[in-house]
């Protein structure tokens, strides 16, 4: 398997303010991770930066400009733009080459110049509603990557499997009534934002939410993926699986209570690789979401990009 990682130092300029989960330092553990020997082969990009029409793909401007408001100009300064979602005057920069990572990822697997593609990028993206900045994010750079994949490269049918411990609202807010984009997501609740609940199942039945009482580990999350998730992906077809991959469902995480190891995320990625195998000519792009024990974040993605580089 060719596989390719963006990467660039804006992410590490994005910043938050003291004791906030959502660090540089998240960039820095998953470095320290994929400098491993095992990642000598991992060819390496600079993310792009995308342009602001990139993300009207999946958001109205109003909400680009809303956004682009709230970055702060001066030096040091960081501005609350929700409960939990600050900028600062790099955080713009960020979001938008995280957008064009995506992007980029996209176009390399539907060109051949990778199987598949991991960006390490952040602000996360999963909580970004059509309208609304939330959970740490901005942009949905999930659904940027499936709307850009359907009008550049012709996909009919794109899947975003999201295990992440926090169900992706945002990405079930955009595509709830779209039947060309399937949404699966294993998540804790309750928890954080709320939504998830087995029963929202969006207009067409696209919709497949796998919520994981809390407390419960490795069983409980590999039975909802063979049970729900797998399936609904077989039945599907995708031309692109996209992974909303975060790693917060680890037991060392602080913010949830999901107790998962890095296996668990090597077993999911080879089930996701599997059904691309036969559907997708093998096209992934998993995104970074979540993960904020900066171990257990380490661990696993180095697993699972590790996983991705086998096939």
């Amino acid at each position: 398997m060719s596989t390719r990682l963006y990467e660039h130092p804006i992410f590490l300029e994005h910043v938050t303010p003291a004791g906030h989960p959502e660090r540089p330092d998240r960039m820095r553990a998953i470095n320290v991770a994929l400098g491993h020997p095992n990642f000598e082969r991992l060819e390496r990009k600079e993310a792009p930066q995308a342009n602001e029409e990139a993300v009207l793909l999946a958001h109205p401007e109003e909400h680009l400009r809303a956004v682009m408001r709230q970055i702060p100009e001066g030096d040091g300064e960081i501005n609350q733009i929700e409960a939990d979602t600050y900028a600062s005057p790099k955080s713009l920069q960020a979001a938008l080459t995280g957008v064009g990572a995506a992007m980029a990822a996209v176009d390399d697997v539907f060109t051949g110049k990778a199987d598949n593609v991991f960006v390490a990028a952040r602000p996360p993206g999963h909580h970004a509603e059509k309208m609304t900045a939330m959970g740490f994010c901005f942009f949905n750079n999930a659904a940027i990557a499936a709307r850009h994949a359907q009008r550049r490269h012709g996909a009919e049918r794109v899947a975003i499997v999201d295990w992440d411990v926090h169900h992706g609202n945002g990405t079930q807010d955009i595509f709830w009534d779209d039947a060309s984009v399937l949404f699966c997501s294993t998540h804790q609740m309750p928890l954080y934002p709320g939504s998830g609940a087995k029963d929202e199942s969006g207009k067409h039945g696209t919709i497949i939410n796998a919520p994981l009482s809390p407390n419960v580990g490795s069983d409980h999350f590999r039975e909802a993926f063979k049970t729900r998730v797998l399936p609904a992906l077989v039945d599907f077809r995708p031309d692109l699986i996209i992974i909303s991959a975060g790693f917060d469902a680890h037991h060392r995480d602080p913010l949830a209570q999901i107790n998962l190891v890095g296996e668990d995320f090597d077993w999911a990625t080879g089930r996701l690789l599997e059904i691309a195998d036969k559907s997708a000519s093998n096209r992934v792009v998993s995104l970074l979401e979540g993960g904020y024990d900066l171990e257990g974040l380490a661990e696993s993605a180095g697993l699972h990009v590790l996983r991705l580089m086998k096939g």
